[in-house]
Parts: structure tokens; sequence; C-alpha cells
């Protein structure tokens, strides 16, 4: 797979304050990466530090196997907070004066517009559009010279849940076209929709990074029903990838690991003599695996 980004121990200090801690990752075309971390663990220091916002205080990172330079960024659209548009002036107006200072030429601003679903109101003032508008305008702007990178921090900040739908459709519709999207995010049922990878801070330091499906397949829950609960507890306690989560009347909760399945347990405890009469599966989301990852000492 082709390197976009790879970044070697970045590390930034704020005085006596530590934001982030040798942070090295690579990212490969075509992936969506979300970095998802709680506040203050270093997002928006990564993202701006990639983008050559914020110079690091140790560490190197390369874009396009190019090193840090500044030519690389032409390639690579970014949204960092709502960028600053003039209030009185037109959406397309506003986006040319985007384009000229970024080098870009004003031959796709109309389907950056058309992209974010605001075509219709290129001739509107700034100052009248709704708060999830204006966030689409900012990524109608981190579209303009159709970018093969996209760097969105907090994309979704602000937005009530039909402008948080709209930009997932926007995300999934760049990705699908073959762009690669990093993101840093808090709502983390979005980043499991829209996400192939995922990048989990915690106090400046990587604490877990891989495919999202991976991560979500680490631990897997199920409740398994029996006759005989205490047969049961004796014959799940014997087999190697499996522990007791919570025992009730008639059911036994377990949490797989080290790749056993369902079905592997319920052929071992049939060898065993003790049949299920039911196995119910339990889905494993991305906001259970970042909690108990976030909360571990």
């Amino acid at each position: 797979m082709e390197n976009i980004l790879i970044a070697n121990g970045l590390t930034k200090w704020y005085g006596s304050t530590k934001a982030i801690d040798k942070l090295s990752f690579e990212i490969t075309k075509g992936q969506v990466v979300g970095i998802l971390g709680p506040n203050g663990s270093g997002k928006t220091t990564t993202l701006s530090i990639i983008l050559g916002i914020r110079f690091p205080s140790h560490g190197t990172y390369s874009w396009f196997n190019q090193g840090a330079q500044r030519m690389a960024n032409k390639n690579i659209g970014s949204l960092i907070e709502v960028p600053y548009f003039y209030p009185y002036l037109n959406l397309k107006r506003n986006l040319e004066i985007v384009a000229h200072a970024r080098g870009n030429g004003l031959t796709d601003i109309n389907h950056a517009l058309d992209t974010v679903g605001l075509l219709n109101r290129g001739q509107s003032k700034y100052y009248t559009l709704s708060l999830g508008m204006k966030q689409r305008l900012a990524l109608a702007s981190a579209l303009l010279g159709n970018p093969d990178v996209l760097v969105l921090d907090e994309p979704t900040n602000g937005l009530d849940p039909e402008g948080i739908a709209e930009v997932r459709r926007i995300i999934t519709e760049q990705s699908q076209s073959g762009k690669t999207i990093i993101l840093a995010s808090h709502i983390l049922d979005e980043v499991e929709k829209v996400c192939s990878h995922v990048i989990i801070l915690k106090e400046g330091n990587i604490i877990s990074k891989g495919s999202v499906a991976e991560l979500l397949s680490q631990k897997q829950t199920i409740s398994i029903f029996a006759e005989d609960i205490d047969l049961l507890t004796t014959a799940l306690n014997s087999i190697p990838g499996v522990k007791i989560i919570d025992r009730k009347l008639e059911s036994i909760t377990v949490s797989l690991s080290g790749g056993i399945k369902p079905a592997q347990v319920n052929a071992k405890l049939v060898s065993m003599g003790v049949p299920p009469s039911e196995i119910m599966e339990h889905k494993t989301t991305l906001e259970t695996q970042f909690l108990e990852l976030i909360r571990k000492k």
C-alpha cells in the first residue's frame, strides 16, 4: 500500500506541559482514519503539526514520502476549526478568496459547492447561513483544488443530527472517490460509521491503533442459556479464551478473546455434555471499546 503520511516520534511541549509524546503511525492511501481521545488528549495538536501549523518539539513526519515540505500541502485540504469567511460576501466570492490564497484555480468552486449541497446558495451572503451550512461551506473550502487528502478537525462540531448526517454523507462520498481522510472527532458512533481505521490517544500517548474491524473483533460478548447453570459454569471455566463476566439464574454472559468464536464455544459445550439452549451475541461498539481503553490505568 502507498504511504500517504508517516509520523515518527512526534512530541510537542507547551512550556512544561507535554501535549503529545512520541507518536508514531502510518496512514496509507484510501484509509479513513479517526483520531480519537478525550479532551486534552492531543488530537488537535497532532493535526496542527502534520499540517505545518505548529512545529514538533521532537520527531518527524513525511507526506507522500517527500518529507514535511509545504509543497505537499497543495495536495491536502484541511479544516481546523471553522475558517474565517467574510460575512457580507457571498459564498462564491468567499471561496474565490480562499482559492487565490492557496494558489488554486476557480474552476472547481461550483463543484465544491455542489458537493456539499450549497450550489443553490452560491450568491447568498455568508452571514445568512445556518451553523450547519457554515460548516458545509468550510468543507467546500477544504475540497477546493480536489486534494487527494482531507484533514478534518471535529467536522461535525456543533451540528444537529441532520447536519451530522449530511457531513457523514460528504465524508463517505469523498472516501468512495478514493481520497484519504484523517479526522478528529469525539462522536464515536459517527467515527464507527465512516472510518476504516482509528488512532486512540490518551494524555498525548497512543493507546491503541489499527482497523475498526480489528478493534471491534478483539473482544466479543455472548450470553449462554442452559438448563444446568452450575454445569455450564464449570464447563465454561475450562475453555481457553472464555471469561465469565456475569451469571444469572438462566444464563451466563462471557467475553471471548484469543480468536475463539461463539460457534466454537457451542461445539465445545456440546462435546462436554452441556448443550446450550440458546446463545445470544451482543454487538460490540467502538464506544464500548473506546471507553474500556480510556478507563484502563
